[in-house]
């Protein structure tokens, strides 16, 4: 007799369906994230996190074509080892609904 297994939903999918349905939880999620990019080792989590909301928010082909930036360009700049300048950066926030900010050091 076979068994059915049941399909299980990867941590990815959840992760974006959670981003997607929640759109606070969305800035805090990337907010923190964020605070990766001030550390070189650990940058790739930052930009991770910035294309998980991308893809929750329309996915990656949509926001591009929104931001005004070609959809490779795109994917190559939100990789683990990608190099987004300022000008895609804040594209694709604008697109997402989201601002960069400033804080003082110290108080993070």
């Amino acid at each position: 007799m076979t068994r059915k297994i049941k399909a299980a939903v990867s941590h990815h999918e959840r992760e974006v369906a959670e981003l997607r349905a929640d759109r606070e939880l969305a800035a805090a999620y990337l907010k923190e994230a964020l605070e990766s990019l001030n550390n070189p080792e650990d940058r790739a989590a930052g930009l991770l996190a910035l294309r998980t909301v991308a893809e929750a928010h329309g996915g990656l082909g949509a926001v591009a074509a929104e931001a005004g930036v070609s959809r490779e360009s795109l994917y190559r700049s939100l990789s683990a080892k990608g190099n987004p300048n300022l000008k895609t950066l804040l594209a694709v926030l604008k697109v997402l609904g989201m601002r960069l900010s400033v804080a003082n050091a110290e108080a993070a």
